[in-house]
């Protein structure tokens, strides 16, 4: 059964930082192209960062660049976002998702498999 899922989520003040974990079982990541997404409460979803292990290519969106860094640690099979400066309009359930045909990027009806998603609570 292929399975994503995220943790490292919680309460943090502006200004401070946290690292989301996505990991995969039942694949391998490194296979895969992998997004983060995130949803704020009445808003859609939309896309934070993306990375395809394969060419080392990372995307992210304008929002969130020089703050959140993706990365892909295939020894543990995850895939992390550390996000620092976080601010309060960072506030949302954050999910990652995998794309088997490996094309990726910021779109996310490309990815195939989701997560249910972790809380980031950006507030003092």
């Amino acid at each position: 059964q292929l399975r994503l899922v995220e943790s490292g989520g919680g309460l943090v003040q502006p200004g401070g930082s946290l690292r989301l974990s996505c990991t995969a079982s039942g694949f391998t990541l490194e296979y895969y192209a992998i997004g983060w997404f995130r949803q704020a409460p009445g808003k859609e979803r939309e896309a934070v960062s993306c990375i395809r292990s394969t060419d080392g290519n990372t995307n992210y969106a304008d929002s969130v660049k020089g703050r959140f860094t993706i990365s892909i640690d295939s020894a543990e099979n995850t895939v992390y976002l550390q996000m620092n400066s976080l601010k309060p309009e960072d506030t949302a359930v954050y999910y990652c998702a995998a794309d088997h045909d490996m094309i990726g990027g910021l779109n996310e009806y490309v990815y195939d498999y989701w997560g249910r998603g972790t809380q980031v609570t950006v507030s003092s």
